[in-house]
C-alpha cells in the first residue's frame, strides 16, 4: 500500500482549480486523496467548470464543490474556509491566476481563500511552453516562492497547442508524492524542545513611561510556528506584543530583560535548540522612579546600566549537545559586527539582518537575512516575508544538526 494512505489519513485538503485543459487531471487526484483518507474540499474558478464538471467533483470528493463566494442567499466564509486546511492546493495553477495570487488581486472565491488561508499553500502550474517560458511568468512564481509557497515543478511533454515541451501540469501521483513529502516535514524535529524568545522587552524609567525598541515580534512568532508545525515542543517567551499569539506552544509573557532572561534561564537546561529573535534591552535605568516624573526642568538626565546578556550566559552554559541561534540586527559593519558576535557568545549560528536593507527589520512583514554558522559557514537569503524566511531559519538548523 502506497505510504501516502498513511501520511494524509484525516488530513483537510482545500484543492483550488483553476481554467486550464489540464483540469481534467484533477478528478484522479481527488480520487487519490480521498482513498489516501483525506477530507477534500474543491473550489473552482468560472473558467474550470468548463474543463470539468463541479458534479464530477463533489461526486469524488463527497463535499458540495464552491465556486462563487455567495449563491442564492449563502455566503461562503472565506476566512473560515483557509483557516479549515492542512494544506492548499491549487492544480493546475493556470498563468492569469498566477498574475492574481503575485499581485493579491482578490476578484473571486478562489483567491479569497487564498489570501485567508493560514496553511501550507502547493501550486502545480500548468499552462504553454512560450507563456511557461516568459519573464513576467518567472516574476510571478519568484513572488509566490518569496510567500513561502511551495512550487511544485512542471512536466515536460506534449502540450494541449500541440507545442511539445515544459509546462504540463505535474501527474496526480506526482502531486501526492510531494503532499507526502511536506507532511513528512512536520516529524523534523518530533520529541526536541525548542526555545524561542520574540518582541522587545521593555525597561521602566518611573510607573508611566519605559525604554524600549519597535520589535514588533514578528519574525519570533513565525519561527515557533513553524517549529511547532514540525513536530517541536515549543516554548516561547515573549515581550508586550500586539501579536496573534500562536497556539499550540507554551508561551512565557515577560516585560523586561530580566524576566525574559529568568524565564530562559529556567527552561534552558532542558532545551534542544533555543532561539534568541528578541530585541533584549542592553540597558535599564539604574533607579526606577517610585513616581511618574514630573516636567519641571529644561533637561532630564537618566542613569543607566546593563542589562543580563541573555545570549552571553545561555553560551557560557549550554552543552556540545544544545544548539545555540543569535540575532544580530546592524546598522553599519554588519558581517563583522555579525561574526564577532557569533564568537563572543559562543553561539551556534548567528542570523543577520540589516536596517538598511528594503524590508529588513523592525515592523515589517519581510526580511533579508544572512545565517552564519560556527564551523564557517554562510549563506545569503532574498527578501522573503516572515513565514518563508522562518522556514529558511529551522531549515538551516535542521541542516546543521545534521552535519
Amino acid at each position: 500500500m502506497p505510504s501516502f494512505v498513511f501520511m494524509l489519513r484525516a488530513k483537510k485538503i482545500i484543492l483550488g482549480i483553476c481554467g486550464s485543459i489540464a483540469a481534467y487531471k484533477t478528478a484522479f487526484l481527488v480520487r487519490l486523496l480521498v482513498q489516501a483518507g483525506a477530507e477534500v474540499k474543491v473550489i473552482m474558478t468560472s473558467e474550470a467548470i468548463k474543463f470539468i464538471t463541479p458534479l464530477t467533483l463533489s461526486t469524488l470528493s463527497k463535499n458540495e464543490v464552491l465556486v462563487n463566494i455567495s449563491s442564492n442567499s449563502n455566503w461562503e466564509n472565506h476566512a473560515l474556509i483557509g483557516r479549515w486546511a492542512d494544506v492548499m492546493i491549487i492544480a493546475p495553477l493556470s498563468c492569469n491566476t498566477l498574475s492574481k495570487m503575485s499581485t493579491g488581486l482578490c476578484d473571486n472565491l478562489l483567491m479569497a481563500v487564498y489570501l485567508s488561508a493560514t496553511c501550507p499553500v502547493l501550486v502545480a502550474p500548468a499552462m504553454d511552453e512560450d507563456m511557461w517560458l516568459h519573464p513576467s511568468t518567472k516574476n510571478n512564481l519568484a513572488n509566490l516562492a518569496s510567500f513561502g509557497n511551495v512550487i511544485i515543478p512542471v512536466g515536460v511533454g506534449e502540450l494541449a497547442s500541440g507545442l511539445s515541451g515544459p509546462g504540463r501540469m505535474a501527474e496526480p501521483e506526482e502531486i501526492v508524492l510531494m503532499l507526502e513529502t511536506h507532511f513528512k516535514v512536520k516529524d523534523d524535529f518530533k520529541g526536541k524542545n525548542v526555545l524561542v524568545t520574540a518582541g522587545p522587552t521593555y525597561e521602566a524609567i518611573d510607573p508611566v513611561r519605559f525604554i524600549g525598541n519597535h520589535s514588533s515580534g514578528k519574525m519570533g512568532i513565525a519561527i515557533a510556528r513553524e517549529f511547532y508545525a514540525r513536530g517541536a515542543n515549543v516554548h516561547l517567551v515573549i515581550g508586550p506584543v500586539g501579536e496573534a499569539l500562536p497556539e499550540g506552544v507554551h508561551i512565557t509573557a515577560v516585560t523586561s530583560a530580566s524576566e525574559m532572561f529568568e524565564a530562559c534561564k529556567n527552561v534552558f537546561p532542558l532545551m534542544d535548540i533555543t532561539v534568541m529573535s528578541a530585541a533584549v534591552a542592553d540597558y535599564k535605568a539604574l533607579d526606577v522612579a517610585a513616581n511618574k516624573i514630573k516636567k519641571n526642568e529644561e533637561d532630564l538626565t537618566l542613569v543607566f546600566k546593563k542589562t543580563v546578556d541573555i545570549l552571553k550566559h545561555l553560551g557560557s552554559v549550554k552543552t556540545d549537545k544544545q544548539i545555540l541561534v543569535g540575532f544580530a540586527l546592524e546598522t553599519n559593519n554588519e558581517v563583522d559586527n555579525a561574526k564577532q558576535k557569533l564568537v563572543k557568545k559562543n553561539a551556534d549560528l548567528i542570523v543577520l539582518n540589516s536596517l538598511n536593507d528594503a524590508g529588513a527589520g523592525f515592523k515589517h512583514d519581510s526580511n533579508k537575512i544572512t545565517i552564519f554558522d560556527k564551523k564557517g559557514g554562510e549563506i545569503a537569503f532574498q527578501t522573503k516575508n516572515k513565514k518563508a524566511v522562518a522556514i529558511d531559519i529551522v531549515n538551516t538548523i535542521l541542516k546543521y544538526s545534521n552535519a
